[in-house]
Order: structure tokens, then C-alpha cells, then sequence
């Protein structure tokens, strides 16, 4: 079984949720306390033993690709200035040589279609999918490391869910259940955004993926599902049935900061967890 060693991280979209601000920050640059949502992500590819990093960008991102470069004035003047633990704070923001790659998604066709601008970088190696719009937040057991063992375990595919409200489950692709091991479930089937009331579970599919090669062929057909456009969650279906493919239920917390008052909670329930600011944010919080 080969081990994945690469993850496609798609930030192309525009951001319209944010707007103004994202009018000229990138959605994944705002901050969830002091580091960018992207920055979270990335922490939690190489906490599962992610070696590329794959960012299918788009026009207006130049600043993603300028956060994992080097600033060398900044670091300069920092230390000149002695702030040894200033600097310290952009460790995690320095990917090692080739271990950042960008290309440009030129249209806005869909998940899937993001996904298949990575294929010549990817090969014929599995790969995960992270989505940084979702802050999936556990530090001592992240959720694609939590992927990472049940792919060594099971192979094939995996996808990450939780359980949400049955008034929930047309917001978003939900899993056909099969055999369930403990946190693990097995997939029979995938239905994007069910009509309310057909839902086949309340396992929803929550922005994380480890995926064979095989899926590529598939998105390149270019079929055009909900929204029409070129879903990710159709081709993954496809799989099911040929390939080994499992639900790890996540545990940890979810954040949707692809919402505004998820972004908002978001921050708040970091910024409680930091020795440095909890205090301060919880007695404001108290005056409320």
C-alpha cells in the first residue's frame, strides 16, 4: 500500500460570504485568532505525515503563496532587534523546499473540477483533500492523521463525517451507510445535498479526503452534477463498490469558517483554549 504523501488544498473561490474583505484578502488568510485558516490546515497535513502541498489557487491569491515564502525583511529587523521568540512564530509558515506547490484553477467549475487541476502533480499516489474553509480542531489527534489510520488499516478510500441535525443533511453530501466499526463506517453510497427527508443517514461529509488516483479519469469526463457544476462527491460514488471506502467519524470540534457566525465561534473557542488572552476574552464575554 503506498502512504500518502501528498494533499490538494483548494482556495480558489472568491470568498463571497466575506465580502467586503475579501475583496482583497484571500478567505483563506483571515485569521482564526492570529494564524490564517490556510495556516491551520497545512498544521494538520503535516501532522499526518504530508509532505507536498498541493494549493490550486486562482487570480487575486498571490498572498497564500506569499505567506509560505520567506519574509525577509520582517525576519531581518526582527532579529536585529532580538525578538528571538517574534521570530519563532513564522516557523510553521516555511514549507521546505518543493514542498509547496501552486497552480491555477482558471474557471470556477466545481470541487471536482479543482481537484483534477492537480492530477499531473499527483501521479498515481493516493492523496488527501483538505478543505481549509473547515477548522476541524483536535491538536492531540488531528482529523486527517485520524484518516491516516484508518486508511492503513482499511486501504482504498476514506472520508472524514460527522453527525448533524436531520434538518442539516441537505447542506450537505451524506453517507450511505454500511458495516460500522466503532468510529469507522463503511460507504455504500454518497447523495449530495438530499431533498429534505431522503437523507439515507445523517453522516455528512465534512471537507477532509484520502483518495485513490482512479478517481481522476472520472473527473475528467467532466459530468456536471449539483449546481451544475463538477462535483467531487458524484466521481467519489463511482469508487464505491470498486475500491475499499470508509467514513471516519471525526472527534474533535467542527468549525464552519465558511460562515460568518461559525468564523466568529471559531475564533472565540481558540482564543479560550490560550493561556495568553483566555482570561481577558472571558471576562469581556462575561459583560455581554
Amino acid at each position: 500500500m503506498k502512504r500518502v504523501r501528498k494533499a490538494i488544498f483548494p482556495v480558489a473561490g472568491f470568498g463571497t460570504r466575506f465580502l467586503p474583505a475579501t475583496k482583497a484578502v484571500p478567505k483563506e488568510m483571515l485569521p482564526v485568532v492570529d494564524r490564517p485558516l490556510i495556516q491551520y490546515a497545512v498544521d494538520e497535513a503535516k501532522a499526518a505525515g504530508i509532505e507536498q502541498m498541493i494549493f490550486v489557487t486562482g487570480r487575486n491569491k498571490g498572498a497564500i503563496e506569499d505567506y509560505f515564502d520567506e519574509a525577509y525583511e520582517i525576519e531581518r529587523d526582527l532579529i536585529d532587534k532580538g525578538k528571538r521568540d517574534t521570530l519563532r512564530l513564522l516557523d510553521g509558515t516555511r514549507l521546505p523546499a518543493g514542498g509547496a506547490v501552486f497552480i491555477r484553477q482558471q474557471q470556477m467549475l466545481g470541487l471536482g473540477h479543482a481537484v483534477a487541476c492537480a492530477r499531473d502533480l499527483i501521479g498515481d499516489e493516493p492523496f488527501a483533500v483538505l478543505l481549509p474553509d473547515e477548522l476541524l480542531w483536535n491538536p492531540k489527534s488531528p482529523c486527517l492523521a485520524q484518516m491516516t489510520e484508518t486508511y492503513e488499516a482499511k486501504g482504498g478510500n476514506v472520508i472524514a463525517v460527522l453527525e448533524v441535525p436531520a434538518d442539516h443533511t441537505h447542506r450537505y453530501g451524506i453517507v450511505d451507510p454500511g458495516t460500522v466499526d466503532g468510529l469507522v463506517t463503511e460507504v455504500k453510497g454518497l447523495v449530495e445535498k438530499p431533498a429534505a427527508g431522503t437523507a439515507p443517514s445523517r453522516l455528512a461529509v465534512i471537507g477532509r479526503y484520502i483518495l485513490q488516483p482512479d478517481i481522476f479519469p472520472l473527473l475528467a469526463r467532466g459530468e456536471r452534477g449539483a449546481g451544475g457544476e463538477i462535483q467531487l462527491t458524484d466521481a467519489m460514488a463511482k469508487l464505491i463498490g470498486q475500491q475499499p471506502f470508509h467514513a471516519q467519524t471525526f472527534t474533535g470540534d467542527r468549525h464552519d469558517c465558511g460562515d460568518k457566525a461559525g468564523f466568529i465561534q471559531a475564533n472565540l473557542a481558540l482564543a479560550l483554549e490560550r493561556d495568553d488572552i483566555s482570561d481577558s476574552i472571558r471576562a469581556f464575554m462575561k459583560t455581554l
